[in-house]
Parts: C-alpha cells; structure tokens; sequence
C-alpha cells in the first residue's frame, strides 16, 4: 500500500476574504467547464470569479457540493429555494 503524501495548502491574503455571488453562468467545450461567479445588481452584473476545470473534476465538484448539502438539511432543515433570479438580457444560466 502507498504511503499518503502530506499536502500543503496555501491561501494569498487576497483570496482569503472570498467574494459574493447570487448567480452563477455556467458554459462548456468538449474540455472543460467554465463556471462565473457573478454578484448581480440589476441593472448591472460582475462576474467576480471565474473557475475552470475539466469534466472530470466538475463531477466530483458535484458529488462534494450534493454531500455537504445532504448533510446541512439533515441539521439544519430542508433548504426553501426562491424563485430562480430572472436572467438580464444577454447573459445565460
């Protein structure tokens, strides 16, 4: 059996705060997700991240989101979803 190597992780001082996002724009190629983070006050948006990774990457991204959802309603209540924000012209969920 492999011995686990131990992983360092290192966060810049700019990325430590995080950013706010109400939406969210997905799009694809054969080779990749491109996910924008956008905080979206009408009549204006800012996409305030971009993350890109492959296909691969983006189901596990999937199954951690649905795991640690699970667990937050099973402490905290089932979540009530609001209406979906409406899009502004010229930008795709």
């Amino acid at each position: 059996m492999a011995k686990q190597q131990k992983l360092s992780i290192k966060m810049p001082e700019k990325v430590l705060p995080g950013v706010y996002a109400n939406q969210m724009m997905v799009s694809h190629t054969r080779e990749e997700f491109v996910i924008d983070f956008v905080n979206l006050f009408p009549p204006e948006g800012v996409v305030n991240a971009r993350v890109i990774v492959s296909p691969g990457h983006l189901k596990r991204m999937i199954r951690a989101l649905s795991d640690n959802l699970n667990r937050y309603e099973s402490r905290h209540g089932m979540i009530i979803e609001a209406s979906d924000p409406q899009t502004p012209e010229g930008m795709q969920n």
